[in-house]
């Protein structure tokens, strides 16, 4: 009777650390190594290509990480993962909290072993979405935050002009673009209100009608007018108009 081979993917960015699985695993007589990647985008064309039951995934890696690799899979079933760390202890916490197989660099064949065998039992019963469950809030209390956004890059006359956040006066919509007034200057760029609006830091930025986003800094005078609306001035002289609809944001603005 033949044995199921359990296909197998190793990832990692050092030759080194590939190797040393690759011979850990040789003697492994249920797995069969279906490939070796040495980042995040790679990997990403391998899983989809291969489907793997089991990856060894280095969690830091340049450009696209083990956990940004983890979040982009797509295939069923999800392949159950091995992460390979050099975390300290204080974060390999999160991995035994949680259940999820882990070798912190360097180890030793007595602690692949371990991790290995867990792994393979995950791989036979499938508890896919326990499993994945699981990955998930790993990935939710490991993985480093975004960068908060601090620029837009807007491509015109085949050039790309940067745009801070902090010299913008305020966004308007514009069809399916948003015009960024910046000063006596304005750029289109190609995306909707709400899109944006989504991205700005919201501390920074208000939405004081369908239309459009102020700046919170560059608010320098509001007036009330008839029915709950309000003129907004800013520090330019640019004067525009709180909708009733928008009353909530007048807290973030300063009143109230």
């Amino acid at each position: 009777m033949n044995l199921m081979k359990i296909r197998t993917l190793i990832v990692d960015d050092e030759s080194l650390a590939r190797e040393r699985l690759r011979q850990l695993l040789k003697s492994e007589a249920e797995i069969e190594v279906v490939g070796e990647c040495a980042d995040g985008q790679e990997a990403l064309a391998m899983i989809q290509k291969e489907s793997p039951d089991l990856i060894f995934l280095d969690v830091q890696m340049p450009e696209l990480d083990g956990f940004g690799v983890l979040e982009a899979v797509t295939v069923e079933p999800v392949p159950v993962i091995v992460f390979v760390t050099a975390h300290d202890k204080f974060a390999l916490r999160a991995f035994e909290v949680h259940a999820v197989d882990y070798l912190l660099k360097p180890f030793d064949r007595e602690r692949f072993q371990k991790a290995l065998s867990r792994a393979l039992e995950r791989v036979r019963q499938r508890e896919g979405a326990a499993h994945l469950r699981a990955q998930s809030a790993v990935i939710a209390e490991l993985k480093p935050p975004p960068r908060p956004l601090e620029r837009l890059a807007v491509k015109t006359g085949g050039r790309v002009i940067f745009v801070k956040l902090s010299d913008l006066d305020y966004i308007e919509a514009a069809h399916n673009y948003v015009e960024l007034h910046v000063e006596k200057h304005s750029h289109l760029l190609r995306e909707t209100l709400n899109s944006i609006e989504a991205r700005l830091p919201p501390d920074r930025f208000v939405r004081i009608s369908r239309s459009v986003i102020v700046n919170v800094e560059h608010v320098k005078e509001l007036q009330p007018l008839f029915y709950g609306e309000y003129t907004v001035t800013l520090q330019n002289g640019t004067r525009l108009t709180l909708s009733r609809r928008h009353r909530d944001s007048l807290q973030r603005l300063g009143v109230g």
